[in-house]
């Protein structure tokens, strides 16, 4: 586990993430990464994840040719 604690950046609080923390996300010191945190399903927690840009677009595409398909898909899978 890492402990982080917030900081005061101008008006607003931060987190400045340690480089385990970096390494565990997979970001190698890229300034300007895109981060996501979300909430568990259960509600208990967060999950702080690395955006992988072209996983985004290419899932983003999957979906769209399964929607535009999906009587096709639905009788290939009988």
């Amino acid at each position: 586990m890492i402990e982080l604690r917030l900081r005061r950046v101008g008006n607003s609080l931060g987190v400045i993430l340690p480089k385990e923390a970096l390494e565990a996300l997979g970001i190698d010191n890229e300034e300007g990464a895109k981060l996501t945190l979300e909430k568990l399903p259960d509600g208990r927690g967060m999950e702080l994840r690395c955006v992988d840009e072209e996983f985004e677009r290419k899932l983003e595409l999957l979906r769209d040719t399964m929607k535009r398909y999906k009587n096709t898909l639905r009788t290939l899978a009988r």
